[in-house]
């Protein structure tokens, strides 16, 4: 079942207010989850109007700031206490919303959440968790997609079991494969961090398959994929960049197939069903993982389609108690029975179950 409220940050991304209120609209008539509207009433009123909503759980919350994408994030967040951001994590923080989604300014975003929710016992730094579409029609998480860019090995193998206990619930798997990102499959291939990590992860619990280099990431080979957030955002930003220009290279070869008209009809629907699996709009947006709250956050240039699927993911996240997973992993982390090779979980309650 799903939470009561979601609350989204309508004045942060690049379409704001626009496809925030038309996604908050979508997804509580199609979800039937109540959504908060956070921004500056007089703007957010006009847009909403401009939909047949008097029916369905959507409320405004006024917020008298903007933080804008030029803005200096720490600066910002401190300055400007009234933004629809830090309104919106409060929201959360006071248990007023079940999570939160934003398309805002990334920095000023993880700066508001950390400020207002503060992170899990156990977790050192929140990580940004992506979903990568895969060869197999599985899906694969990159866990850290940009909020760390410099690292150490205990960071690495938090986000490697943040990342399953998001992978494992999220995704329906029963122990899902962990890999680590390097330049090449050996244990000794990497920099420093990356080997140090690996005999980290070599000891855990955790179902640990070595290294994998970027290849894998969308083979369906590997479930969650570790690294950094610097190497994560540039994996991340290629990944979008190629399914841009390979989206754009299938259009300008269908559109030299139109004298076959059969073949045509049919290329065109193989085409849109490609497009809609590597869409990003479908997957919402990125988890940031380890704080204490549910938070979404999403491109800056978020559709509609984005939003409400963003509000869902923020939705079934609440509903499964992640945090509560990933809370009680770390603790077992902490005390060395992953380490140990003793079971995380108490009996009749398999850890990948």
């Amino acid at each position: 079942m799903l939470p009561t409220c979601i609350v989204v940050d309508a004045m942060g991304g690049d379409h704001a207010p626009r496809a925030e209120v038309e996604g908050g609209v979508l997804a509580a008539r199609q979800y039937g989850v109540q959504v908060f509207l956070v921004g500056q009433k007089e703007v957010v009123s006009q847009e909403l109007s401009r939909h047949n909503a008097q029916a369905l759980p959507v409320e405004i919350i006024h917020a008298s700031e903007v933080i804008t994408m030029a803005d200096s994030a720490i600066r910002a967040v401190r300055k400007k206490r009234d933004s629809s951001i830090r309104v919106a994590a409060k929201l959360v923080a006071e248990g007023k919303a079940n999570g939160l989604v934003s398309a805002g300014n990334t920095g000023a975003v993880m700066a508001s959440l950390k400020l207002e929710l503060g992170s899990l016992p156990g977790v050192d730094r929140p990580a940004l968790a992506s979903v990568f579409p895969t060869q197999r029609g599985t899906a694969a998480v990159m866990v850290d997609v940009g909020a760390n860019v410099d690292c150490k090995p205990q960071h690495l193998q938090q986000f490697a079991i943040m990342g399953e206990v998001y992978a494992r619930v999220m995704f329906n798997l029963a122990r899902p494969r962990v890999g680590l990102l390097s330049i090449g499959e050996e244990a000794g291939k990497g920099n420093e961090l990356v080997r140090e990590t690996y005999q980290r992860l070599k000891n855990s619990s955790l179902n640990f398959i070595g290294n994998v280099e970027g290849r894998d990431v969308f083979s369906g080979d590997v479930d969650v994929v570790v690294c950094d957030g610097f190497i994560g955002n540039v994996a991340l930003k290629i990944s979008e960049g190629m399914v841009e220009a390979v989206t754009h290279l299938l259009r300008e070869a269908l559109s030299r197939t139109v004298q076959a008209k059969v073949g045509y009809v049919l290329s065109r629907q193989a085409y849109e069903d490609f497009r809609k699996q590597v869409d990003y709009s479908e997957y919402g947006g990125a988890p940031l993982l380890g704080v204490k709250g549910v938070a979404i956050i999403c491109h800056g240039r978020s559709n509609a389609n984005a939003i409400k699927n963003a509000i869902r993911v923020a939705a079934d996240f609440s509903a499964r108690g992640i945090n509560a997973k990933i809370e009680r992993e770390l603790a077992l982390a902490a005390t060395n029975k992953w380490e140990s090779g003793q079971p995380a979980s108490t009996p009749g309650a398999s850890k990948h179950g």
